[in-house]
């Protein structure tokens, strides 16, 4: 299909860009890591020391990058249906593993400073390349950022934020530094428990939020919206309910959905209907919608059938849990009524809140079978 072919080619645009984004990111780190090793060596400052140690870390994450983004590149096969995408969620758990490990390697060495303190040694050129290294590090880090942001790479993204942290701990060492200049006393040990801790926090938000990835999130508001626009610009198409997304890797979201259309529609009209779903959607989204179902919507409410759905109104109003109504459907020959009904999660007993509503519906249309489905609040 076109669109598959033209998701091929963004991918390969999104891949080389996180590649060419990590090289920049390596060599830059790598240069960092060099000057402020021997700055910190030469001035006796663990601060300095411990900041060169987390640009090799840094230099390390954007290899592990580039490693993860080819493997995640490779095409689907029979045992992976939907790619390899994922892998770049667990590249980042890596990269996350090897900042909490710097972040607490650097606090054992500040605490053992601590008990047994060393005097630090600035002069002019210490404190010019560290100036240096904070402009460097303001510069890489928005360049980075931008770049995942360009491309939705949360792991480009983290990096990029990682660096400007870094230009605030680099430039929190001069305010350190000249505190020991003009006063006498003696902050390195301190900061570079604090450098540690920052770090830790860094390293445990990375992997949190490449944990929540695997585990399987709310589909983004931002996302969801744009997907439900899309499905409603195409004719015949009255609502968009039950929207499921699978993330199976940075810009590979795919799953189903349902839409309401008319009662008298045809098998074959809702075919053509669930097919320009699709095509709208990706070609709109870029999301993968695989499967399309209906919800038959009646096409004018008799006085009976308005006032089930009136009673309807009434009962979930009274339940402040209760987020949405959807699919309600009357067929009077038949005599029974279809409806879904949305429970909140914060909801303490949700079956309880929907046998509520199910039970006075049938209590006021005893003559009538309700088919009612209890909705997750998956997506808004």
């Amino acid at each position: 299909m076109p669109e598959t072919m033209g998701l091929q080619q963004n991918e390969s645009g999104r891949d080389a860009i996180i590649v060419r984004t990590s090289i920049v990111g390596i060599v830059a780190n790598l240069l960092l890591a060099g000057f402020k090793a021997a700055v910190g060596l030469l001035s006796n400052s663990i601060a300095i020391v411990l900041d060169a140690v987390n640009n090799l870390s840094d230099a390390l994450s954007s290899i592990i990058t580039i490693i993860g983004t080819k493997l995640a590149g490779k095409t689907p096969d029979r045992n992976h249906p939907y790619g390899h995408g994922r892998i770049e969620y667990i590249t980042t758990i890596v990269i996350a593993v090897i900042v909490l490990w710097a972040g607490i390697t650097a606090l054992q060495e500040s605490i053992e400073r601590i008990i047994n303190p060393e005097t630090a040694n600035y002069e002019a050129v210490t404190l010019i390349i560290v100036a240096v290294a904070v402009v460097a590090k303001i510069v890489l880090g928005r360049y980075v950022k931008g770049k995942g942001e360009e491309v939705d790479s949360g792991t480009l993204i983290a990096s990029g934020t990682d660096a400007l942290m870094d230009a605030i701990i680099s430039a929190s060492t001069l305010v350190a530094a000249f505190i020991y200049i003009f006063a006498g006393i003696s902050l390195e040990a301190w900061l570079g428990a604090i450098i540690s801790f920052v770090i830790i926090k860094a390293g445990y938000d990375i992997l949190r939020e490449a944990v929540d990835k695997i585990l399987g999130t709310r589909v983004d508001s931002e996302v969801a919206r744009d997907v439900k626009d899309a499905i409603m610009s195409v004719d015949g198409v009255k609502g968009a309910y039950d929207l499921v997304l699978h993330d199976y890797g940075p810009q590979r979201l795919s799953g189903s959905v349902h839409v309401e259309a008319p009662e008298d529609m045809t098998i074959q009209e809702f075919d053509a209907l669930s097919r320009r779903v699709q095509q709208a959607v990706a070609q709109q989204t870029g999301v993968l919608v695989h499967t399309v179902g209906v919800y038959a919507s009646n096409e004018n409410l008799s006085p009976r059938a308005q006032a089930i759905r009136d009673a309807l109104d009434l009962a979930v109003a009274k339940e402040p849990h209760i987020l949405q109504v959807h699919g309600f459907y009357v067929d009077e020959q038949a005599k029974f009524v279809n409806f879904d009904l949305i429970v909140g999660f914060d909801d303490p007993n949700r079956y309880a809140t929907f046998k509520s509503v199910l039970d006075e519906m049938k209590r006021r249309f005893p003559d009538y079978r309700f088919n009612a489905v209890m909705d997750s609040d998956i997506s808004d």
